[in-house]
């Protein structure tokens, strides 16, 4: 079984933890660094990016982050984690994490009362998400090296880069674990690589 984090300072944590164990995997609340050990892949979940970022710096958290990133663990950002996981913001001159080759707008798609629903086709996951837009961001641009998985209206809402996963919407709001089942599945894919290597 593997042993998928939470980033559990701000944000829909509950609603992660839920869906990762409907799942069939083990959900580990990331509080501090050293909740970091032992964990095969980290979820950064929806909430306010900002208060996020000031409790990441808070606790100390930004390096080991960054470290748990660049050793190749998987990490799967849901609309402000999107931000988070991000290399660059559209109007803003420093990213946060910035480890997925991805451009992001913040709340281009209004403010909380804009809040939506859609059903999306995303590539290798399924055909008719019910994906919740909550505030969310959109992506703006991607590397060479990342896949686009879904788009609304134009925009990109769900993309790929190797062990990077990130998306505009809230899937955890949902009864739909698919997006999880997903992300559940690269980890253990990935596990299984370290293996043979």
């Amino acid at each position: 079984m593997v042993n998928i984090g939470v980033l559990a300072l701000q944000g829909a944590v509950r609603e992660h933890v839920t869906s990762i164990e409907a799942c069939g995997a083990n959900a580990v609340l990331v509080k501090r660094a050293e909740d970091l050990n032992g964990i095969d892949g980290l979820i950064l979940p929806g909430g306010e990016s900002t208060t996020m970022r000031r409790l990441i710096d808070l606790y100390g958290m930004m390096e080991p982050l960054r470290v748990f990133a660049n050793e190749g663990h998987p990490m799967f950002g849901t609309c402000a984690g999107l931000i988070l996981l991000a290399k660059s913001l559209v109007n803003y001159d420093q990213s946060h994490l910035g480890v997925m080759d991805v451009t992001v707008e913040r709340n281009s798609f209004g403010r909380q009362v804009d809040s939506f629903e859609a059903n999306l086709t995303i590539h290798g996951v399924a055909e008719d998400f019910p994906a919740v837009f909550i505030r969310a961001p959109h992506i703006t641009e991607v590397g060479f090296n990342t896949e686009v998985l879904c788009e609304h209206n134009g925009r990109i809402v769900m993309a790929q880069q190797g062990q990077f996963l990130g998306c505009s919407f809230h899937p955890e709001l949902t009864d739909d674990h698919r997006i999880t089942a997903y992300f559940v599945n690269l980890v253990e894919n990935h596990m299984k690589q370290k293996v043979k290597t």
